[in-house]
């Protein structure tokens, strides 16, 4: 299977189905209360997108240029943007867009009727520090552990610094829309890591055995390639929700107007 096979079998077919929910949806003129929508998402997907393609082009160049993992020549069309397939940066565009609109189907699905939020900056101060100490293990083990464990800590070492400032910055609002959190994560990381399987069982893209731990998802998948997903599906949904929701752009103007009025 050609690395563009899979992102046509496993993400383009799914996002054109998507779309079609998307225009539907638009068309029934369906809003959701808590989210902004529209403009405003299309917006907030285009800026994950260049943020995708920015952040993890250099962490990916490296992994490939370090044999962390490597890909089938005879699979990949040969054009190489660094040490990277353009199949590769293809993938951050369309996995972006393909969590979002899901993100973006069951936003519009969820009940209207809730409580409304209670600020909590112990669950954002809390779930920072939990973060840190979990960022500054994975740099001790990328740095001075094992091979083994260079996959896996390096997914952390990358990822976390990301997902910091979501948590400082509205962990609690994450919380409270926890329920489209977790329906928009979970699928979305069981898909990624299920056709990824299959993809390395085409020998489309390989995971180095000497730096990686060895255990395996179904005998197939490294553990580390699952963790990847729900990483990257989880900095995409966190940015969404805090880009999109109505109580993050509430926090945002009170931040702004108590800046306006320190500086008066």
């Amino acid at each position: 299977m050609t690395y563009f096979g899979f992102l046509l079998r496993f993400l383009v077919i799914p996002i054109i189905f998507l779309l079609v929910f998307y225009f539907v949806d638009i068309k029934k003129k369906q809003e959701n209360r808590h989210f902004k929508t529209g403009r405003p998402f299309w917006i907030a997907v285009g800026i994950h997108i260049l943020l995708a393609l920015i952040y993890t082009t250099p962490w990916d160049n490296y992994l490939v240029a370090t044999g962390v993992w490597y890909y089938n020549p005879q699979l990949v069309t040969g054009i190489v943007l660094g040490y990277v397939p353009i199949e590769e940066y293809t993938f951050f565009v369309l996995e972006t867009l393909f969590v979002g609109l899901w993100w973006h189907f069951l936003a519009r699905r969820q009940d209207p009727n809730h409580d409304n939020l209670v600020p909590s900056k112990t669950i954002r101060f809390g779930s920072f520090a939990v973060l840190f100490v979990v960022w500054v293990i994975s740099t001790i083990l990328f740095y001075a552990g094992p091979s083994s464990f260079t996959y896996l800590s390096i997914i952390f070492f990358w990822a976390l610094p990301a997902i910091a400032p979501q948590l400082l910055f509205g962990a609690d609002i994450l919380w409270h829309h926890r329920k489209l959190v977790a329906l928009t994560i979970l699928p979305m990381g069981l898909y990624l890591s299920a056709v990824d399987s299959l993809a390395i069982t085409a020998s489309t893209w390989t995971i180095a055995a000497d730096q990686s731990t060895g255990i395996m998802l179904g005998g197939v998948l490294p553990i580390e390639e699952a963790v990847f997903f729900f990483v990257t599906v989880t900095l995409v949904i966190f940015g969404l929700t805090l880009f999109l929701a109505d109580e993050a752009q509430a926090r945002l103007q009170e931040w702004f107007q108590k800046l306006k009025t320190n500086s008066q």
